[in-house]
């Protein structure tokens, strides 16, 4: 019996395997509304969470210069997902599930 990824309301594609967590966009009660963020995977040391980073560029009016700029979110990895550090990720922003983590990661881009 293959379980089918629900709809979330955001262009993504769903991940083709299958997890029974909760906490899943795809296949759990989670969802998700708000900012939908670009990232890198950073670390993979908690249990079910990374850490993603994002770069940017600020613009300064007083030097007329761009400056670089990182952001670092906690976001929930649900099993399904098959993440790895380096790896390039959507995520969007979800009610809060931890003190920290108020992301959910959506799409894994290959």
């Amino acid at each position: 019996m293959t379980i089918k990824a629900k709809n979330i309301g955001i262009d993504v594609i769903p991940p083709t395997a299958e997890c029974n967590d909760i906490n899943c966009p795809f296949h759990g009660s989670l969802s998700v509304r708000g900012q939908v963020v670009d990232g890198v995977v950073a670390t993979m040391r908690m249990n079910k969470t990374v850490i993603v980073e994002r770069n940017y560029l600020r613009y300064d009016r007083k030097y007329e210069r761009y400056e670089k700029r990182s952001a670092r979110y906690a976001c929930h990895a649900s099993p399904c997902m098959g993440l790895k550090v380096g790896d390039r990720v959507t995520i969007a922003e979800c009610r809060p599930i931890s003190k920290t983590v108020a992301f959910v990661v959506v799409e894994k881009k290959e």
